[in-house]
């Protein structure tokens, strides 16, 4: 069973960057795409980022896109969030999850970590 733990959260200033780690412990997460998910206090949860494991595939909303950048370590099992140029409205609780999907839904992932807190001051 894989299981997912986000950790690099924290208080940044606008502007500022910020890398979130995605540790798989547990089989190896080839086949699985990885994404990272995101929830504003009040607000759904939205698709950040994701990879597909096998062939480094990467998707990006536009929100994010050109800001953020998403990678993986096979030798580490372990898949980070590059977010730069913050802004306040990046503020959330950013989740890893992973999945056999190619899908950005979030119900096509049933492997959740239990979150990270990021919060972009103005």
């Amino acid at each position: 069973q894989v299981q997912l733990v986000e950790s690099g959260g924290g208080l940044v200033q606008a502007g500022d960057s910020l890398r979130l780690s995605c540790a798989a412990s547990g089989p190896t997460l080839s086949g699985y795409t990885v994404a990272w998910f995101r929830q504003a206090p009040g607000k759904e949860r939205e698709f950040v980022a994701y990879i597909r494991w096998n062939g480094g595939y990467t998707y990006y909303p536009n929100s994010v896109k050109g800001r953020f950048t998403i990678s993986r370590d096979n030798a580490k099992n372990t898949v980070y969030l590059q977010m730069n140029s913050l802004k306040p409205e990046d503020t959330a609780v950013y989740y890893c999850a992973a999945g056999l999907t190619v899908r950005i839904l979030e119900y096509d992932y049933d492997k959740w970590g239990q979150g990270t807190q990021v919060t972009v001051s103005s």
